[in-house]
């Protein structure tokens, strides 16, 4: 029967504005995210497990298990609206998911660039969070690691300097101080010994009680907070690359939502039109 003149031209009842291509993509590209996120909360509480309650409450503000589980669940829940979203092309959950995503990369990207801007501010605040480290270095195992690590690693000792290690109880300076590490700095501080078999954990026992010149001859005496600072500005082009490959997933996932989003409302409409003019002779 002919089409009456100027109605849109009929599709086959096959016929399908959905790709199958960019859902199941962007199913794929969800389900990948959504399994990662539950590595990471399984990490997590296995961390958060493996550690003594009182040691881990000291130092919550930093403890890495409690990051690790908070960002696994929050991916856990967006991607799961991906997931369902792309396979049930229900419009509601993917644009969740593709607001979700925006919001976060947004808020990623006003992070870096309130971090230029405020550097001092950064600078300040990282100053801050590493006294609070050293404060906790014994109480928290994971904490110590990682210190240890940093140190190591860059060839650094304390924040602004060696003696920063006063600031721990166990280290401090004062001669009412008990213990035995009493004036120390942790043996990552210590330069390396080549051809050392077994590591002198004793190392930099009384080293804040000499001056720097003095110190320098057995550990490192720059502080941390400096090393950290060169190496960001030495490394630029690394950065930049890692945020980039950060961003381009976020980018993909909200691109994908927001073209199957689109492609399902067509897809919509098609199946009102056949619906309203299914009776019409002229159709």
């Amino acid at each position: 029967m002919a089409r009456r003149p100027g109605a849109p031209a009929a599709y086959g009842e096959d016929f399908s504005f959905v790709s199958p291509l960019v859902k199941y993509l962007l199913f794929f590209f969800n389900m990948l995210f959504w399994v990662i996120s539950m590595v990471m909360v399984a990490v997590g509480v296995y961390a958060r497990l493996m550690k003594h309650a009182e040691a881990a409450l000291a130092c919550l503000a930093v403890d890495p298990a409690i990051l690790l589980i908070v960002v696994g669940i929050l991916m856990f829940l967006l991607t799961f609206c991906g997931c369902i979203g792309s396979l049930r092309e229900n419009i509601c959950l993917l644009q969740t998911f593709s607001l979700c995503l925006t919001i976060v990369f947004l808020l990623q990207l006003a992070a870096g660039v309130l971090g230029f801007v405020f550097s001092d501010k950064v600078r300040g605040k990282v100053s801050e969070i590493i006294n609070n480290a050293i404060v906790h270095y014994r109480d928290d195992l994971d904490l110590q690691n990682l210190i240890d690590f940093g140190q190591k690693e860059f060839s650094c000792c304390g924040g602004i300097s060696y003696k920063d290690w006063s600031l721990n109880m166990y280290f401090n300076c004062s001669e009412d101080n008990p213990s035995r590490e009493r004036c120390s700095v942790p043996y990552s501080c210590c330069l390396p010994t080549p051809n050392q078999a077994v590591i002198n954990t004793m190392c930099g026992q009384g080293m804040q009680a000499l001056d720097y010149l003095e110190a320098s001859k057995v550990i490192y005496t720059n502080g941390c907070i400096d090393r950290l600072v060169n190496w960001i500005h030495s490394n630029l082009f690394v950065l930049g690359g890692v945020a980039l490959g950060l961003a381009i997933p976020q980018l993909v996932g909200i691109l994908l939502s927001m073209i199957l989003v689109s492609q399902i409302k067509d897809q919509i409409k098609l199946q009102l039109y056949n619906q309203q003019h299914r009776a019409d002779p002229w159709y």
